[in-house]
């Protein structure tokens, strides 16, 4: 669920809410840790160093007991290199991780990229091309931070044909295991949306255009926040009902706009008032503007990419899924014969 910041200073306004503070993600971490028996004693684990939630990722695995953990970053709009590299020694200073296990570097070397056993997905190290495939060891792993149906929106910069070919092990996470449980926070994540566009879901009429596994939790969060929730997976169906005060569209990216043409103005004529909330799918914006239709958020996300931060609410979806998609390494590095059933319940398989 790694999605665009909204303007560069996110991430630090982040780290100043008490939240975020340092003691707290490490206590989540570790119970996370704990909770999903993650194992990664004696693995190098390459992933990334980043700002926000998404600082605990080589934290979780050196706690869980790698032997090295090869943090790549850079400088993006959400920090500079240098500030996320102290950031994370800070971290694991604090967690009383040995110095030298975690190293923080700028590059994706290919002898960096030969030693690992395990390579997540995660930003910095995207994309996963053929190249850098070509540089594992073939007995590494990719877990994916995302469940596998996901992979239609590409959302991701990983070079499957090339990790077949190679025979390298890759597989999704399963979200909705009950030690990770990341789609439980979806709903949350609409409702603070809302909030964050003057409007209170509590009697609100939302109708949820959604066509995949979001939905129920996303029905979940909304009416548990007491709102009126009807939902559908084509826009022609919420058409039969009451005229929404939202419509929150939840669609699968397909690399071009959710709400056709059609759609926009049938809602321009008939619904003329509704908030065009965007979770996930992409929206034409200009065509929006032309209708006079009111939209959320007004900047767009990067395209295919969700519209809500998960750490908009806390970094506990974030921890979860990091710790998640490592345990799928753990799994995916142990023989066939020796995954247990409570194994593969973490796995969602491509």
């Amino acid at each position: 669920m790694t999605v665009p910041m909204p303007k560069q200073a996110a991430a630090a306004d982040m780290d100043l809410l008490p939240g975020f503070e340092p003691q707290r993600l490490l206590r989540l971490v570790r119970e996370t840790v704990t909770a999903c028996e993650l194992d990664l004693s004696g693995y190098t684990v390459m992933t990334e160093a980043a700002s926000g939630a998404y600082a605990v990722t080589p934290i979780a695995a050196a706690l869980a007991g790698a032997k090295k953990v090869i943090a790549v970053t850079r400088t993006t709009r959400y920090g500079h290199a240098a500030d996320i590299e102290a950031n994370t020694l800070m971290l694991a200073a604090m967690a009383g991780i040995q110095p030298g296990i975690i190293s923080v570097v700028e590059t994706k070397d290919k002898a960096a990229l030969a030693s690992a056993d395990i390579v997540t997905n995660s930003g910095h190290v995207r994309p996963l091309d053929a190249e850098s495939i070509g540089c594992l060891k073939p007995t590494a792993v990719v877990p994916l931070m995302f469940e596998s149906w996901e992979i239609q929106a590409g959302r991701f910069d990983v070079d499957l044909a090339a990790l077949q070919a190679r025979g390298i092990a890759t597989a999704g996470t399963n979200e909705r295991h009950p030690n990770v449980d990341v789609f439980s926070y979806l709903g949350l994540m609409a409702v603070k949306s809302l909030l964050e566009a003057g409007i209170a879901p509590y009697r609100a009429r939302i109708a949820v255009l959604c066509d995949n596994p979001f939905a129920e939790y996303l029905r979940r969060g909304l009416e548990g926040a007491g709102a009126i929730v009807s939902l559908a997976a084509e826009f022609e169906t919420l058409r039969e009902g009451p005229r929404p005060d939202v419509l929150l569209v939840s669609q699968r990216p397909c690399w071009k706009p959710v709400l056709t043409p059609e759609d926009a103005l049938w809602l321009a004529r008939n619904a003329p008032d509704t908030l065009v909330a965007q979770f996930w799918g992409d929206l034409d914006r200009p065509m929006l503007d032309t209708l006079g239709l009111r939209y959320w958020p007004r900047n767009a996300p990067s395209p295919g990419h969700m519209a809500v931060l998960p750490s908009a609410i806390g970094p506990e979806a974030i921890i979860r899924l990091q710790v998640g998609g490592l345990k799928v390494a753990q799994v995916l590095l142990k023989p066939l014969e020796q995954r247990t059933t409570a194994d593969l319940e973490y796995v969602d398989a491509l």
